[in-house]
């Protein structure tokens, strides 16, 4: 048992039951779709508010990030090591972690549309055999019904199950009764089950079926369009530079704010594409997803920003205070060099002071001593020679400190 086990099965077993018991209960597929996808977006609300935090903390970053790339152009090593060290500091996750909570939501949505595609095995309940034999019975019956992809026939089959109710039965005498009342796609006289035909000009009849038909998908791309846009001015809003001002020249044109525009531009075509190629409950169930995402991602921005401007804030002190701290340090030294234009600069140090005021001392000495040999009629000469410790006066250390030339003489 546990060797048949797939991973999808932990998104499409849980899911799956509970579009059939939506569906049970309402008895409308339609409205079963949309309290479906109402379900589905709170319980990816947590994720997809990962999502968002991580996303406005890289957003806000960009200006550094761009600022560190200019000063580091020719060294992609102190490049990255920066830019590490800038997301250490601000808590933002590194590398495939900060795209994470991204992907989390793609990789729930692929099985969950396996959930919607094949509605005879997750809302009738049956196995995939029975799902095949179903189809089989209904394509021998009315191929016209099906279209050359194949992927929705189960959708196809599910609303023509009652029409060829005895031709199932007998094909498969197990079925229940349940199962053979098949799947009611009629919502708002709009046949869920079918794929939207985008051919205007090639459809049988201009009616109201045909034409809200047309509207899901184009309805859908416009919600999700709208959407992406509130996103990207609600992330470009937290766009900050160093000292916590909010940049918005960045955020026009930032790397990361020419991608979203692109993306905002693909993705709701993209989606228009395959609206018109899956079954329109499908695409009501985007529609819904959208206009859920549309009014929480505004609510998720605020509370985010709240506490994003607080660090900022703090940021902003920071700045302004080590701003206050350098025009003091530049004010003092304006005073200094106003009052010593020249330069010049005295030692400040103790020894040097003492040495200073030693050879001022011994100076006056000197000075006094010649004064007093001139008054006696002693030369400089012959006084330098007798209080030389040499003898020589030009040098006068150079026989030591402690020369006597009669040091070892026997007169006394």
């Amino acid at each position: 048992m546990f060797l048949a086990f797939n991973l999808s099965d932990i998104v499409t077993v849980p899911f799956g039951w509970l579009l059939g018991f939506l569906y049970e209960t309402t008895s409308n597929y339609g409205i079963a779709m949309i309290l479906f996808a109402i379900i589905v977006q709170l319980v990816l609300l947590p994720i997809n508010a990962k999502a968002k935090k991580s996303m406005m903390k890289m957003s806000r970053m960009q200006p550094r990030i761009q600022e560190i790339q200019r000063k580091y152009a020719n060294d992609q090593q102190k490049q990255n090591e920066a830019i590490q060290q800038l997301q250490r500091e601000e808590g933002a996750s590194m590398g495939f972690g900060g795209c994470l909570w991204s992907l989390v939501p793609m990789l729930i949505l692929f099985p969950l549309f396996a959930v919607i595609r094949q509605p005879i095995i997750y809302i009738l309940g049956q196995s995939a055999e029975v799902a095949t034999q179903i189809i089989e019975v209904v394509k021998a019956q009315a191929p016209d019904l099906f279209s050359g992809n194949s992927y929705y026939d189960q959708v196809v089959a599910a609303g023509a199950i009652s029409t060829y109710a005895a031709d199932i039965a007998a094909a498969i005498p197990g079925i229940s009764a349940e199962a053979l009342q098949g799947i009611n796609f009629d919502f708002l006289g709009i046949n869920l089950g079918a794929i939207p035909d985008w051919k205007i000009w090639a459809w049988s009849a201009f009616n109201w079926a045909n034409i809200g038909a047309f509207l899901i998908p184009v309805v859908s791309t416009g919600s999700q369009f709208l959407q992406m846009w509130i996103s990207q001015k609600t992330n470009n809003s937290v766009i900050t530079n160093e000292k916590g001002v909010q940049d918005e020249e960045m955020a026009k044109n930032s790397q990361a704010a020419q991608q979203s525009k692109m993306m905002m531009m693909m993705m709701p075509l993209m989606t228009l594409w395959i609206g018109f190629t899956v079954s329109a409950g499908l695409s009501l169930y985007w529609f819904i997803g959208g206009l859920f995402r549309m009014i929480s991602d505004p609510i998720m921005t605020k509370h985010y920003r709240k506490i994003y401007d607080a660090e900022d804030a703090q940021r902003l002190k920071r700045a302004m205070e080590q701003e206050a701290i350098e025009a003091e340090k530049e004010r003092i030294r304006a005073e200094r060099r106003a009052a010593n234009p020249e330069g010049q600069t005295q030692n400040t140090s103790k020894k040097k002071l003492q040495k200073k005021q030693q050879m001022e001392e011994d100076a006056a000495r000197a000075a006094a001593a010649r004064e007093y040999a001139a008054r006696k009629g002693i030369t400089e000469e012959a006084d330098a020679a007798s209080t030389c410790m040499s003898g020589i006066p030009s040098r006068p250390y150079c026989k030591g400190r402690n020369y006597d030339p009669n040091r070892y003489s026997t007169e006394e």
